[in-house]
């Protein structure tokens, strides 16, 4: 897995998501229940990860939807 994406923005995210599923690529949230450490003020960043393979393909898509990859 490789870290294709980190906002503390989770509109951001889904987005991402919806826009890497409809391209077939499959992706997972990292630190999405860190609020509970944080006390839900949103410091800290989520992170989209993608498999090694999709990981150019999956960059592409966000570049081209204008997305920044924020890493």
């Amino acid at each position: 897995m490789k870290e294709l994406l980190r906002t503390n923005d989770p509109t951001v995210i889904a987005y991402a998501q919806a826009l890497l599923e409809g391209e077939d690529i499959d992706c997972f949230q990292m630190d999405v229940h860190m609020s509970v450490l944080e006390g839900s003020i949103g410091v800290l960043p989520r992170r989209l990860m993608v498999a090694d393979r999709d990981h150019f393909r999956a960059s592409a898509v966000l570049r081209d939807n204008d997305i920044d990859l924020g890493i």
